[in-house]
């Protein structure tokens, strides 16, 4: 018995290395555990219901979509329906997403029969014209982004009754990987944290102060959705991961695709549309647009297969896991399947490390440890006891991961995997910027509504690749890519150069190392003829590459059109990220330049159409109505402020000292006394 009880006292002293992991605060994502009370105008919160007939709270009745793909640009028209059902004039108040390459170029208001076209403004100025006009009882609207994918829109003077349509149209670019394609439509923004400012995690922005339906509760807002596919060859395995569809053949190169009604919420996720080619071959090609003013160009050019690496120089892995509110059940889950997969493919070679964070954050060791079967074990084991709670405090958990001591014989990469739930942006990018002669970041997205602009953000400023985790399904396949690109990177060492053929304010100025089978693009602008050719080289694991692609004048199409508007949108996203990188507002007259020039929705322009008529007699009288949104797919409540007990239930504590001995056994073991 003596010797039993000197074996116990052992592990529970090895094993007490975990409570720091498995004891975070289980408090909600919108508030961290030393936050002061949390205020509306700061944080999103729950809608509440209202028995008052005089005012609609919920005046967004309908969202219709309609796409239309040709090739590899898709255009999109999203049509807004409001209308007021009350007794009293309101003022709607929208936050939507929008996808991370849309380029937004117009925006139309239909009131009754008649038709506003909106005007784009500098931000600030279209700000003072759409208060004026409410003040004066105009029917007016408002379109400005917050985020490359988060916008709102405001509709001032909705009269008892009226109906009121707004179109917003935009275009974006479906670059290939692999040979498949993949349209996204987001349909609902996620909570953000908005912590304090003090930590680094925290903007105060009133945006982010959104009313939210509790989880599984039924919008009321309609969701349709249309998808006209015309493509070079037959497109084949159309399918959609995310919502059930309808497919109709409507020629041999055109599919006609539609959501199907389910009676469930279908704008709690984005819609995601899959398909390939016949063939599986990715068309490497030059699109021209002759305009006016300037001649625009996009090429696209494949890229080599992977071809596998005779030498892999071992690598250190450092898992940035977010555990925050937001994760708790369904994601947090999704994340311990992808997780799994991801150490479970680690190399004996390898060392890795994994930091947990919510309001504050922990590593698994000091340093990094070898990738054994032990230590994956015990990481495994950590993070499956994990529930998930608090808040999102992730830069102080990057500041901390990129201060780690660097071992100079290995190759090391950041793996940050979140649903990006958090309003500092920037700063992150920022953050890794500085920072990227530490290792390369990679960011997985988590769930069906993640931030696509954060995760991949991340990616794009760490010189890494992103990946969007849907379930656990996915997370086989996609821990698989993770490890398969970060073998063997397919092209490195990019340059281009255009021979007989003149261009100028060619984006990007600089090409990153290509990681998967997806094409190398450039967008750019041209004079003269169409003629001459692209030359493109760099190096793969197997020597030097070379590909060409040549100039034809029979490219250059009127229907190519959208192309000045993804110039602009890249160029905007390029100043965007210098900005990031430099601080302050030293790109901002050029980011405006271009909006204004091309009629384009950026940080600092917004469009805002104005009706002539005087409708509301008492403008003071109307009241500002938020429209409430509904909760991801798999977000439980704890994101926007469902409370739980601030210390583990008896079946939590149950968890932990069972992990607590499992681990101390694990310990005794490795070191031959157990």
């Amino acid at each position: 018995m003596n010797k039993l009880c000197k074996k116990l006292c052992r592990c529970l002293r090895y094993g007490m290395t975990a409570i720091a992991v498995l004891a975070f605060p289980l408090v909600s994502h919108g508030q961290a555990a030393s936050d002061t009370p949390r205020k509306q105008t700061e944080s999103p919160y729950f809608a509440v219901k209202s028995d008052d007939p005089s005012t609609d709270r919920l005046p967004l009745k309908g969202t219709q979509v309609d796409v239309r793909i040709l090739g590899v640009i898709a255009d999109v028209v999203v049509t807004q329906h409001y209308r007021n059902e009350g007794q009293r004039p309101i003022e709607a108040r929208y936050v939507f997403p929008g996808s991370t390459r849309a380029a937004v170029y117009g925006m139309t208001v239909r009131l009754g029969d008649r038709l506003l076209t909106a005007a784009i403004r500098e931000k600030g100025q279209a700000k003072i014209e759409y208060n004026q006009a409410k003040s004066d009882g105009k029917t007016a609207a408002l379109l400005e982004q917050h985020r490359e994918n988060v916008f709102q829109m405001n509709v001032a003077n909705i009269m008892p009754g009226d109906d009121v349509k707004v179109e917003l149209r935009y275009t974006e670019l479906i670059i290939p990987t692999d040979g498949a394609y993949q349209f996204v439509f987001p349909t609902v923004v996620g909570p953000r944290y908005n912590g304090t400012p003090a930590t680094g995690s925290g903007t105060n922005e009133k945006w982010i102060s959104t009313p939210y339906l509790a989880a599984g509760e039924l919008s009321a807002t309609q969701f349709a959705m249309k998808v006209r596919l015309v493509t070079p060859t037959s497109a084949k395995e159309i399918q959609s991961p995310s919502h059930k569809i309808k497919l109709a053949k409507t020629g041999e190169q055109e599919t006609s695709i539609e959501l199907a009604q389910t009676g469930s919420n279908e704008n709690n996720r984005d819609f995601i549309l899959n398909y390939r080619l016949a063939g599986d071959k990715i068309e490497s090609g030059l699109l021209l647009s002759r305009g006016d003013k300037e001649n625009f160009f996009l090429a696209m050019v494949e890229p080599p297969k992977a071809v596998p690496t005779s030498a892999i120089v071992p690598r250190d892995y450092v898992f940035i896991v977010d555990i925050s509110g937001s994760m708790h059940g369904f994601p947090l889950n999704t994340t311990k399947a992808l997780m799994n997969n991801l150490l479970g493919g680690l190399r004996p070679s390898d060392t890795f490390n994994v930091m947990l964070f919510s309001g504050s954050n922990t590593m698994l060791a000091p340093n990094s440890v070898p990738a054994t079967k032990a230590n994956v074990e015990r990481a495994i084991q950590t993070l499956n006891n994990i529930q998930g709670g608090g808040g999102t405090e992730i830069v102080p958990a990057l500041k901390r991961a990129l201060a780690m001591p660097t071992d100079s014989d290995r190759a090391r990469s950041f793996i940050v995997i979140t649903d990006g739930y958090v309003s500092v942006e920037r700063e992150i990018f920022e953050l890794i910027r500085k920072n990227l002669d530490k290792a390369n970041v990679f960011s997985f997205g988590i769930g069906g509504s993640v931030n696509r602009s954060l995760i991949e953000g991340i990616a794009r400023a760490g010189q890494g690749e992103p990946f969007i985790v849907l379930n656990q399904e996915s997370a086989v396949a996609e821990a698989g890519r993770f490890k398969t690109m970060i073998d063997s990177p397919v092209l490195s060492h990019l340059k281009v150069r255009f021979e007989g053929f003149e261009t100028y304010d060619v984006e990007p100025l600089t090409l990153p190392d290509v990681f998967a089978r997806r094409p190398v693009i450039l967008f750019g602008k041209w004079r003269g003829e169409p003629k001459g050719k692209l030359v493109l080289e760099g190096r793969t694991t197997s020597g030097a590459y070379r590909n060409e692609l040549p100039v034809e004048a029979n490219k250059n199409s009127e229907g190519n059109g959208a192309l000045r508007y993804l110039w602009a949108r890249h160029r905007v996203a390029a100043l965007t990220d210098q900005e990031t990188l430099e601080g302050g507002g030293s790109f901002r007259q050029a980011i405006l330049d271009i909006g204004l020039e091309y009629n384009l929705l950026t940080q600092y322009t917004s469009f805002i159409a104005v009706d002539k008529v005087v409708r509301n007699p008492k403008p003071e009288d109307s009241v500002t109505v938020k429209q409430a949104l509904p909760l991801p797919e798999g977000v439980s409540n704890l994101a926007v402020g469902g409370e739980v007990p601030s210390t583990p239930e008896p079946a939590s504590w149950a968890m932990m000292l069972i992990a607590i001995f499992g681990m101390g056994w694990l310990g005794l073991r490795k070191r031959g006394i157990a």
